[in-house]
């Protein structure tokens, strides 16, 4: 059985890879369980880049497949922010209550129609003798005014989906990953990862 490592650290990000990956004949385990526990520098512009930093930073450790992405919010009235600093919005240690209320505030004066935002997802995958590959897959949406609910992370309170009228930390893990972006990135990539497995 071949071994697929996510390159994070975000437990939240790893269970929604893990449970999505389920029906994949490998094992799925974090940098940590692989024992690379290394920082890497995501000095990328864009989210692909990123993802395509933290996949080849790590194949020269390992004869793993590396599953690496970079996701974040993107706020049309906020010029896009936070963008490729979602994780380092306000400091990396700051909690997410705190990185979600600021940006609730910061849009105070905003209109139904200027609250636009999205999520995105850039997915890459790297190994020693394949060669990385890369996908990039959004969810459109806006900023409410409130957060709400209990099931997400990061940013998922505060961004609703208007199909439903409802926060993505509101929905089922099963609701979420059939149509976020990391699901639909996700799925994207294991077409890919089909091929080298």
């Amino acid at each position: 059985m071949k071994t697929l490592i996510v390159a994070t650290q975000n437990k939240g990000k790893v269970l929604e890879i893990k449970e999505m990956l389920r029906d994949l004949d490998c094992e799925v385990m974090t940098m940590g369980e692989a024992g690379l526990d290394r920082e890497i520098e995501e000095n990328g512009t864009t989210f692909e880049e990123n993802a395509v930093i933290k996949a080849e930073a790590l194949k020269a450790y390992t004869d793993a497949i590396i599953l690496a992405d970079d996701s974040g919010l993107e706020i049309d009235y906020l010029n896009k922010e936070p963008g490729v600093y979602s994780a380092r919005y306000l400091g990396k240690d700051t909690p997410y209550t705190v990185k979600n209320q600021m940006i609730l505030e910061r849009l105070k004066d905003a209109s139904p129609e200027e609250r636009t935002a999205r999520f995105v997802c850039a997915m890459a995958i790297a190994g020693k003798n394949i060669e990385t590959q890369v996908v990039r897959e959004t969810i459109e949406g806006y900023i409410g005014y409130e957060a709400k609910g209990e099931n997400g992370f990061g940013y998922d309170p505060i961004f609703y989906v208007s199909e439903y009228n409802i926060s993505t930390a509101e929905m089922s893990s099963e609701q979420k990953n059939a149509i976020s972006h990391r699901g639909k990135a996700l799925r994207a990539i294991t077409e890919r990862l089909k091929g080298v497995m």
